[in-house]
């Protein structure tokens, strides 16, 4: 028999932590390559740093989608598993 852990584990403050991992892999790979929020924003289609400066901290609950990390991933050449590395 498999073993999975139960879904109702997976609890707010966990979530919290996995969206916040992947805010500091964003705002790491765009320092990396020089850019602004406001220019990683304009790249993902949007005209003010808002989403991306919300995004990198969760402020609100903001948080990068999938389409989003697909879309950073492709336009500055990053693997898409960057945005999921544990902070070393």
């Amino acid at each position: 028999m498999e073993n999975y852990q139960d879904f109702e584990n997976f609890t707010e403050e966990k979530k919290e932590e996995f969206y916040k991992l992947i805010g500091s892999n964003v705002a790491r790979i765009r320092k990396k390559h020089k850019l602004s929020q406001l220019k990683l924003s304009q790249l993902l289609g949007h005209k003010s740093q808002s989403l991306v400066s919300g995004a990198e901290i969760y402020y609100r609950n903001q948080h990068f989608s999938l389409e989003h990390l697909a879309i950073i991933s492709y336009v500055l050449n990053e693997d898409i598993n960057e945005f999921f590395k544990e902070n070393k």
